[in-house]
């Protein structure tokens, strides 16, 4: 393998004494390589935790009993309103009618739903409706219980 590398190297531009000499070879390749593994290794401390911050894994698994980093992240996810959730899953077929939707701010088509009760229609959005193509959190797996509330009120206030 080195012996392709050194091919490489070798040429009618290398001085004599380099092209046959496996070990001046090799002191030459150290020598030009030396002076980047010296700038790999000298990282300030901000450099190594952007490298650190780049790298890290993007979720983490928390297993129960165990403390477990975090909880910010999903404080700040939650953030989100009915209206943002809505334009950012629901409004897939919801604006549109697609697969039997009821659209947003057609009285008939949603009174027969908020007839059931709201907690039906949260059950309805959360876990998804067998047999139509409501799937579960409308495809948005991003979004936690009350995010799925907010948006399913957003609808049906609309929708009145």
């Amino acid at each position: 393998m080195l012996d392709l590398v050194f091919d490489l190297f070798r040429n009618r531009y290398t001085p004599a004494p380099i092209q046959g000499d496996f070990t001046m070879r090799l002191l030459l390749i150290l020598i030009l390589m030396a002076p980047i593994a010296a700038v790999a290794l000298d990282l300030t401390d901000k450099q190594r935790a952007e490298i650190e911050a780049r790298i890290k894994p993007f979720s983490e698994v928390c297993v129960q009993g165990q403390p477990c980093g975090g909880g910010s992240d999903s404080a700040v996810s939650s953030a989100r309103s009915g209206e943002d959730v809505y334009n950012a899953a629901c409004m897939a077929c919801h604006a549109a009618g697609i697969a039997g939707a009821p659209m947003v701010g057609d009285q008939v088509a949603w009174a027969d739903r908020i007839g059931k009760g709201m907690d039906a229609l949260y059950q309805s959005g959360i876990n998804g409706v067998a047999g139509t193509g409501m799937i579960a959190r409308g495809g948005c797996a991003d979004c936690s219980d009350d995010e799925i509330r907010l948006a399913v009120d957003f609808m049906v206030d609309s929708s009145r």
